[in-house]
């Protein structure tokens, strides 16, 4: 995919935010895996409260424990010292209520870009970063929202220094300074960086991940694409490169933060490879849970066809596909292959129809559970 992290995918129209803390809750108790989660999303770009709390009723039906959000910080401090909570807040109350742990990523680095960073910020290059003003923001954010127990603070990182690894040094100390003092503030928050395993596995990167394999754990997305974003290997193919991460980042603890397998045909993907992906993804799960802090399917709903501009970004089309995000290129080819692939690759139908994977997920889930 491109060099950016894409969303996925929430715009929510406000009617009331205190519509979240009164709408019903269920009372059925289920099991459920924190290690395991999934990018939950809307398949249309406006959604009422009451549709998005279904949908995430929906998600935490099936026993997943975790969510990925997506707060960047233009939209978070879009000025200095003022921040805006409408929109953080609304995800952040549902996931409380269904009793889901969050992974966040704020996307210092996302691909081969920075940020995005607020207006008053403007662009700096990474070794000009206010680290003061980046500290203070994700201790506002992480006490403020004590469910987030998992910190991405690069995404797509291999993409970044691809070209530029002479600032790897320089992102090493400004993660390290980070890192330390929100330790102090907040020590049971785990913090790293995320891969994208078929970017790194393609154009031969394993050298940025052995450098930048730092903080509490690295993570890694993965699709199971070419450099052109087509599906070029077989699911059981697929798991075998998912058991290349243990290769690359030595007795680190890994996260896997999004997976995923496509349903597009435009891209050489179907229904019945993506259920057999998602079985054998499950398989090395269970066969290296003890070294995964965290397991994240990539995600619930397909959007519209030609909705998937990766260009676009907002807080609420909140999710990364780092699954996709880094290891896409920029050519009219390249990215007409990734809006295909983007657009299908939930394990519902945008109109709402379950294919295959989404009983496959709960089947798993369920085992697990």
């Amino acid at each position: 995919m491109n060099n950016k992290i894409l969303g996925a995918g929430i715009v929510i129209i406000i009617i009331a935010i205190t519509v979240i803390v009164t709408l019903p809750t269920s009372e059925v108790q289920l099991n459920i895996n924190e290690k395991i989660g999934l990018v939950i999303n809307s398949p249309t770009q406006s959604i009422t409260l009451q549709q998005l709390d279904q949908i995430y009723l929906d998600a935490a039906n099936t026993g997943i424990g975790r969510n990925n959000i997506y707060l960047f910080w233009n939209v978070i401090e879009p000025v200095k010292n003022e921040y805006d909570w409408k929109q953080s807040d609304i995800l952040m109350s549902l996931n409380q209520k269904n009793d889901l742990k969050v992974t966040l990523y704020f996307s210092i680095i996302n691909g081969g870009a920075l940020g995005p960073f607020p207006n008053w910020i403007g662009k700096p290059p990474l070794q000009n970063l206010d680290e003061d003003r980046l500290v203070s923001v994700l201790d506002s954010i992480l006490s403020r929202y004590d469910l987030i127990d998992t910190v991405i603070l690069a995404g797509n990182t291999e993409s970044q220094f691809r070209f530029h690894e002479q600032n790897i040094p320089v992102y090493k100390e400004l993660f390290n300074t980070v890192y330390s003092e929100i330790k102090q503030k907040h020590p049971n928050v785990q913090i790293g960086n995320s891969f994208a395993l078929h970017q790194v596995l393609n154009k031969d990167l394993s050298h940025i991940v052995n450098e930048l394999a730092i903080g509490d754990f690295v993570a890694f997305s993965y699709a199971p694409v070419d450099v052109l974003n087509e599906i070029v290997v077989t699911p059981i193919q697929a798991k075998q490169e998912l058991q290349q991460i243990f290769d690359l980042v030595g007795d680190k603890k890994v996260g896997i933060f999004e997976i995923s397998w496509s349903t597009s045909n435009f891209v050489g993907g179907s229904n019945s490879t993506q259920t057999e992906f998602l079985a054998k993804s499950f398989e090395f799960y269970t066969e290296n849970e003890s070294n995964l802090e965290f397991f994240t399917w990539y995600r619930q709903y397909d959007k519209p066809e030609g909705t998937c501009d990766i260009g676009k970004q907002d807080i609420a089309d909140s999710g990364v596909l780092s699954v996709g995000g880094s290891g896409f290129g920029t050519s009219e080819h390249v990215i007409e292959r990734l809006s295909n692939y983007v657009c299908n690759a939930g394990l519902i139908n945008d109109n709402g129809t379950p294919k295959s994977s989404w009983n496959e997920f709960k089947k798993q889930i369920h085992i697990l559970n």
